[in-house]
């Protein structure tokens, strides 16, 4: 089945019936069922739809086909103004614009896949994944890293994803600040979000936004995420690499991670491994590489090993780079990394579901009418939350029917 028709099934299916842009992206866009199974009933539905309306239906608008035009030809150009652009058009929450953004999504896709074929079926871009705990020095660690690699004549794009405030919902989106010198490299793109409440710290559209950096000509993409913890697992399923980055001297702090986050690490690099850290950080190296060796291989080709490095002395930063390396090259000798990029798409297809279908479970008016007055009655312990939960399930059901 085609992006298209799989992002098409995280939406409200009576909202899509009624948008025609959508009934023309299934109407030239054929319908890519498994070869050995036969055309499902969603399937059928789409095509005897678009093809019975499609006389019928609005094309896009002339403002709307020159924007996306513009945009598409900037991006693929290499142009940075373009690729801004396209990520604010996909991380918008009008319901037209998110319409535009996957008519863009799906030519850039098409033009990915383009260049796969030409690869030999090897991805392009190598994406990777960054995580640690606050204080950790995951900026610096990019910014050297970064430059280290446009100076070896890479394209480093940066996906940085900043807390936001509970109270007011703003962020700092201070990662420019922080990569002072990249962000001033015209090889290097880097593009901060705010969280807006995502658990884990990675929004809903970052792998989007991976998608328009690979389609600008951006070989290396860095995704950057807020912290650790035991649900923070969104990162890890949309990278080929995920790296986990430690400070010397955490001390307890760090023990909440060790059966957590650390189960999905590839490498675990010790940062600030320079003047009197250098012993503390030796220690944590060795911790690390023990607690590794108990846990489960996620990979028949490849050990996940615990190195140092330093952002202020610059040691042992080329050498992560060559674990990277070595871990790109094992994974697509034995086709795990390209098995690993299918795997996620289907993980993150099912994620847009559930929050869609979660979206409009809430916006119900049978669930809507009947939330108040459940709610109180959780709150004043009349009924239990799994009562409430079902009210409100049987609610939407009986009236969806």
């Amino acid at each position: 089945m085609s992006i298209t028709l799989l992002w098409i099934a995280a939406w409200d299916k009576m909202r899509l019936l009624h948008s025609p842009l959508f009934r023309h992206i299934i109407a030239t866009k054929s319908c890519r069922c498994h070869p050995k199974t036969p055309p499902n009933h969603i399937c059928k539905q789409w095509r005897a739809e678009s093809t019975a309306l499609n006389q019928h239906i609005q094309d896009l608008s002339g403002s709307e086909q020159t924007l996306l035009n513009k945009l598409y030809a900037g991006l693929i150009g290499g142009q940075r103004a373009s690729l801004a652009e396209s990520i604010t058009l996909v991380e918008t929450q009008h319901p037209r614009k998110k319409e535009l953004a996957q008519v863009l999504l799906q030519r850039v896709l098409d033009f990915r896949r383009e260049q796969e074929s030409r690869n030999g079926g090897k991805p392009a871009a190598f994406r990777v994944g960054l995580s640690g705990p606050p204080g950790a020095g995951k900026s610096s660690f990019i910014e050297v890293v970064g430059k280290i690699l446009t100076g070896r004549g890479h394209k480093v794009s940066v996906l940085a994803v900043d807390p936001s405030s509970c109270t007011t919902g703003g962020s700092l989106m201070g990662d420019k600040t922080r990569m002072t010198e990249l962000s001033r490299d015209m090889n290097a793109f880097i593009r901060p979000s705010p969280t807006s409440g995502t658990l884990g710290g990675v929004t809903r559209t970052t792998n989007e936004a991976i998608v328009l950096c690979e389609g600008a000509g951006y070989d290396v993409i860095l995704v950057e995420t807020v912290g650790v913890g035991q649900s923070e697992f969104a990162v890890a399923d949309m990278v080929d690499m995920f790296v986990l980055l430690i400070p010397p001297a955490g001390g307890d702090e760090l023990q909440g991670i060790k059966r957590g986050i650390i189960e999905r690490a590839d490498l675990v690099v010790v940062t600030k491994s320079d003047g009197d850290l250098v012993v503390p950080a030796r220690r944590i190296q060795a911790e690390y590489t023990s607690a590794m060796k108990l846990l489960r291989r996620q990979s028949r080709s490849w050990n996940p090993k615990v190195v140092r490095a330093s952002s202020h002395s610059v040691e042992g930063i080329s050498e992560v780079w060559a674990e990277m390396r070595s871990y790109q090259q094992a994974m697509l000798a034995s086709g795990e990394l390209q098995g690993r990029r299918r795997a996620q798409q289907k993980v993150w297809m099912w994620t847009l579901i559930q929050e869609n279908v979660l979206a409009h479970f809430r916006h119900h008016p049978a669930v809507r009418e009947a939330l108040p007055c459940l709610e109180e009655r959780v709150t004043r312990g009349d009924i239990s939350p799994g009562l409430a939960s079902d009210l409100l399930l049987k609610a939407f059901l009986s009236s969806s029917s």
